[in-house]
């Protein structure tokens, strides 16, 4: 079956969106990674038309950035101050005719309906073309039309004879359950001569788009509807409890669509994935787990519990606990966690690990190498094989400029080692615990500078001989029986001597 493709495909993004209670623009606001201006123009993209122009009014600067960033060819169209979505498909034919005049279907979508798919847009089109329609409606039911414009039905033919926005009513005609969606096809003739003959003779004072139908009746055309039963994924967005709740279902589809794949979600309820990530077969994605933006994830890998990632890349088998990263890679068999951080430009090597209380930020960690807990690895480069004692620092900047620290492979850095940038450690080399490495260390050498170890007898008698400190040496060193109690404790400190004030 082939599905035709429209000419053009119009998004109505004017609206001032009051109920939002937000400087953003309505449809500006996001919602599994992607505002729903760009899942409505995605959804237009996929039908694959000739061209794509999006109306805007209210909030245009931020809208036509925005618009730039995720489809720059697409068309802007400008509505005046003339209100109604009958003004809006004006300017935009206006705006399509002004380089070559549009022949063939016409879509009309709203830009803050986001969970509208190219699946229901493709039946209506192909509904359209095979019942050779002058307008094809989508159309939905539900339990409280309230607020939305009814569909009129002519009897016997059940063809739509016209749609009554709210306002216009009668008692009667708002009993009627069969809402319109503000999605359409329309011929594109039929719209051009139509839209001609709009006015504003309404309860709102606005140049009403739904009068097109009743205009295309009248002019011996077949105006048909294709009803949806996933209310849903027609529902608009005017404030942000709807948000929240299109939010969480479009998020309920991602997940299901990831379970049917072979993605494991063992709680789907503190689960959240972005449109944009991609999951392999036998993924494992644990309670808590967030995965954002362009994040990848590989076959065995499993991520969380309590993970948040954003644009990260995860390699086959490897494991993220409890951790937060963005913009980095981490390889096949790799490990993270628990309570690390990953910075972006962190790559971490196949077999690698960053455990526990890690930092790193720009370092390239190399197979195998390990930077095992409470450490900062920041602009670094480690080679294969490498193990980072715990408590160790890479000291990147020297309050103006950024360097760089270059460790090599199967090099051991001692625990609480800091190596002042810009610092080389070559292959082989090791560090004492408690180094400050300022110098480049050759391959195989070993770096320390501590200084050695001064130890002071009796310093807890003669400072402190009251204390319980005191009384637990001298039991050590056999100078008072087990069983006989030790003295009060002098609240009063003595004075420390001179000789241990180091």
């Amino acid at each position: 079956m082939t599905i035709p493709r429209p000419a053009a495909v119009v998004v109505l993004a004017a609206g001032e969106g009051t109920r939002m209670r937000s400087a953003v623009p309505k449809v500006l606001h996001t919602l599994a990674g992607r505002s729903m201006l760009g899942h409505a123009v995605t959804t237009a993209r996929a039908l694959e038309p000739e061209r794509v122009v999006v109306v805007v009014r209210h909030g245009r600067e931020a809208v036509v950035e925005h618009l730039a960033q995720i489809d720059p060819e697409a068309l802007v169209a400008d509505q005046d101050e003339i209100p109604g979505t009958g003004r809006a498909v004006q300017v935009a034919l206006a705006a399509l005719d002004a380089a070559q005049q549009v022949d063939g279907s016409i879509v009309v979508m709203a830009g803050d309906v986001p969970l509208l798919d190219a699946g229901t847009l493709q039946q209506l089109l192909l509904a359209h073309h095979e019942d050779a329609d002058a307008v094809t409606v989508l159309t939905t039911e539900v339990a409280d039309p309230t607020g939305y414009g009814r569909v009129l039905r002519e009897p016997g033919t059940g063809d739509v004879a016209g749609v009554v926005e709210e306002k216009d009513a009668d008692d009667q005609q708002r009993e009627i359950r069969e809402i319109n969606t503000s999605t359409y096809v329309f011929d594109a003739a039929v719209l051009r001569s139509a839209l001609t003959r709009l006015g504003r003779d309404n309860a709102a004072g606005e140049v009403y788009l739904t009068d097109v139908l009743a205009i295309a009746r009248g002019d011996g055309g077949r105006v048909r509807a294709l009803r949806t039963d996933d209310t849903l994924s027609v529902e608009g967005v005017n404030d942000r409890v709807q948000l929240a709740v299109l939010r969480a279902e479009l998020n309920r589809r991602i997940l299901e669509d990831w379970m049917r794949s072979g993605v494991t979600v063992v709680d789907p309820a503190t689960t959240w994935v972005d449109v944009d990530v991609d999951l392999a077969q036998d993924v494992t994605l644990l309670p808590g787990t967030q995965l954002f933006g362009a994040t990848t994830v590989a076959s065995g890998a499993t991520i969380g519990p309590d993970t948040t990632l954003t644009d990260v890349e995860v390699g086959p088998g490897a494991s993220v606990v409890r951790s937060h990263g963005s913009l980095a890679v981490i390889a096949a068999g790799a490990t993270v966690g628990p309570f690390s951080y990953l910075r972006p430009g962190t790559v971490l090597g196949e077999g690698g690990k960053i455990g526990a209380f890690v930092e790193t930020k720009n370092a390239v960690i190399g197979t195998g190498s390990k930077v095992p807990h409470l450490s900062y690895i920041g602009d670094a480069t480690i080679g294969d094989h490498t193990n980072i004692g715990a408590a160790s620092v890479t000291a990147n900047y020297d309050g103006t400029t950024k360097h760089r620290t270059t460790i090599g492979s199967h090099v051991r850095i001692g625990a609480d080692t800091m190596l002042v940038a810009p610092v080389t450690v070559g292959d082989g080399a090791f560090t004492g615990a408690g180094t400050v490495v300022r110098r480049d260390v050759p391959p195989g050498a070993l770096a320390v500078n501590a200084t050695s170890q001064r130890t002071v007898e009796n310093w807890v008698q003669r400072t402190r001989p009251d204390s319980a400190a005191a009384e637990a040496a001298a039991r050590a060193r056999g100078l008072r029986p087990p069983d006989d109690p030790a003295p009060a404790a002098d609240p009063t400190p003595a004075p420390e001597d001179k000789d241990t004030a180091r």
